[in-house]
């Protein structure tokens, strides 16, 4: 049950963000740099306690090679990260008809790795490597992080004449494919096990490419200091909730 929930919150994370269209006239940046700056902090310390040190003491049976399955499952996942994020179209607004489609389908193939870490994170609870309530942060995280991305979609093609209602069935589509990618990898270490250590690093070096790259440009400015205090806010939470009911 708590990892139907977990995949109910990133996916209504999008949800919300995409019913802005109904209520707002324009995106707050300021609030944008707030949530992505949390949502950023949380997904770092997530990726360290939640997902690579799990990982590490999952294979505490290959004695000082240990960390191999951590270093290699991290190294894969921030590579094909990177690899994606070169043949898929970058996730920015266009004008025109022609492009709305592109940037919707870019946004909603770069959630596919948020939602296989979520996964992967429950999938470490049912095999008690990873405590329940760093499952459910990391996915409380994921979730505000998606906020701003499901207004990113709905907004602008409001503004270029789609309906309201359409615009924002484009925004919930978008984080369709965060659960259902949650669930194939939950089945995934489900019928193998022994992958889990992999599966969990993996889960952290896709995260942290989406930290690296598309989270702390946006945020990375002085002039939204705010933003950047946010990230250390979110750092620190999900450190402390690790740690602490660890």
């Amino acid at each position: 049950m708590q990892w139907i929930i977990g995949l109910l919150i990133i996916f209504l994370g999008t949800s919300a963000g995409a019913a802005g269209v109904f209520f707002l006239r324009e995106r707050s940046v300021e609030l944008e740099k707030v949530l992505l700056g949390f949502a950023a902090g949380v997904m770092t310390a997530a990726s360290i306690w939640s997902l690579l040190l799990p990982a590490i003491d999952g294979a505490e049976s290959w004695g000082r090679l240990a960390f191999i399955p951590a270093a290699g499952g991290f190294a894969i996942g921030f590579g094909v990260l990177m690899w994606l994020n070169r043949v898929l179209p970058e996730p920015e607004f266009l004008p025109g008809n022609g492009k709305t489609g592109l940037m919707t389908l870019a946004i909603t193939l770069h959630n596919i790795p948020e939602g296989m870490a979520v996964g992967a994170a429950f999938a470490g609870v049912a095999t008690g490597e990873v405590l329940p309530a760093a499952a459910m942060a990391l996915a409380v995280g994921i979730g505000i992080q998606n906020v701003p991305e499901g207004a990113i979609i709905s907004m602008p093609l409001a503004g270029y004449g789609m309906s309201r209602s359409k615009a924002f069935g484009c925004g919930v589509a978008s984080g369709m494919v965060e659960p259902v990618a949650g669930v194939l990898m939950l089945l995934l270490t489900f019928w193998l096990k022994p992958l889990l250590p992999w599966c969990l690093a993996f889960a952290a070096g896709a995260m942290m490419f989406v930290v690296a790259k598309q989270l702390l440009p946006d945020v990375g400015s002085w002039k939204h200091e705010r933003g950047i205090a946010a990230f250390a806010v979110g750092f620190l939470i999900m450190m402390i909730l690790d740690v602490a009911l660890g």
